[in-house]
């Protein structure tokens, strides 16, 4: 007999949670260490908040965190998927720690995004089949599903990837986005996806312990690029579980697209808005500057810490906003939530501008 099928499911949820917290918890001091022995600094510059060189591996405790919780507690006859999730995250994994200490060329990075990507869709099937009308658009065909989703769970990834500019707030974000889904998977019996999704948040809980404002460590791309990769997934199998639901009615989400994107808001607005002004000014998508979110709360003269609360509490907000509002039309409601960021953002901006100018 399996013991592991004794334990009642929110005591493995707890343990899951436990888990991956510890083994992130007492791995970060050891990579701290090692990094300073061997030098391995992300340093400071211009672009950058941190005023002092701090090791920036800390992605590698999330990772064997997620991992040893999620392979120990989820059951693989229940989520058949597993090994090609893993597979990816390993994938990300490697890229991200030669990205973190050599500086990956981007056109490497992506491609191995893209394979990662497609080995979820294409090996695991976890692809968005139905926007479910908003935009008029129900099921997608098969290869229009495959690019479709091959693109989403690279925006979402690289969207965690560069929120993850100010101590705290990608790990915050994190926590948040998953915290919210492992509870919506426990509560309409997807047991095994609540575990992938615990486990992520106590490998973040643990993190950000160190992430702290100063800093001692800094996730990283390994960590930020494994992050946007569960959470892309998370979400793709929250949009597709709620195509199937027939449990309970209370916890069936209504125009789950708009509602999905809710969850994600602050990764998903930000990273769109500097794509837009990227353009809009005619530089390359892909460049560097400093009209992120969080750069404008900080130029503002708000700390880390504040900016992040801001940032959780605006997402927060707008959780429950789409859960309130979820009866409504998707397109309506993805309408509201954007133009609650906008609004908020160009306040922002606009105060920027003119502490400027004194």
């Amino acid at each position: 007999m399996n013991l592991i099928n004794t334990i009642p499911p929110i005591l493995q949820i707890i343990l899951s949670l436990m888990t991956s917290f510890i083994i992130c918890y007492i791995s970060i001091p050891s990579i701290i260490k090692i990094a300073e022995l061997k030098n391995l600094y992300d340093e400071p510059c211009e672009r950058k908040q941190h005023k002092k060189r701090v090791p920036t591996f800390g992605g590698i405790a999330i990772f064997a965190g997620f991992i040893i919780s999620t392979t120990f507690w989820a059951k693989q006859n229940q989520i058949q998927e597993l090994q090609y999730i893993i597979t990816s995250v390993i994938i990300l994994f490697f890229i991200g720690i030669k990205d973190d200490v050599v500086n990956l060329v981007a056109k490497k990075k992506l491609m191995g995004q893209i394979v990662a990507a497609s080995i979820v869709v294409m090996l695991a099937d976890i692809r968005l089949t139905s926007l479910y009308g908003i935009f008029n658009i129900y099921d997608i065909p098969y290869v229009f599903s495959c690019l479709f989703s091959i693109f989403t769970i690279i925006a979402i990834t690289n969207s965690f990837n560069l929120i993850d500019g100010v101590d705290t707030l990608a790990g915050a974000i994190g926590t948040l986005s998953c915290g919210v889904l492992s509870i919506w998977f426990y509560l309409t019996g997807h047991m095994q996806y609540a575990i992938v999704a615990i486990s992520m948040s106590g490998a973040l809980i643990a993190f950000l312990k160190y992430n702290k404002t100063p800093a001692s460590i800094f996730m990283g791309d390994t960590g930020s690029l494994i992050l946007g990769l569960i959470n892309s997934i998370l979400i793709i199998k929250f949009i597709e579980f709620n195509k199937s639901y027939s449990g309970d009615p209370i916890f069936q989400i209504k125009s789950v697209p708009a509602v999905a994107i809710g969850i994600l808001i602050i990764p998903i607005f930000d990273t769109a808005r500097v794509i837009v002004l990227r353009i809009l000014e005619g530089r390359s998508p892909l460049s560097s500057d400093r009209n992120h979110i969080h750069h404008i709360l900080t130029d503002l003269k708000f700390s880390h810490i504040q900016t992040t609360s801001i940032l959780v509490v605006i997402n927060i907000f707008i959780i429950i906003i789409s859960l309130f509002l979820q009866n409504i039309m998707g397109e309506l409601l993805l309408f509201i939530n954007f133009l609650i960021l906008f609004i908020f953002t160009s306040i922002l901006t606009r105060k920027r501008r003119i502490m400027g100018r004194i």
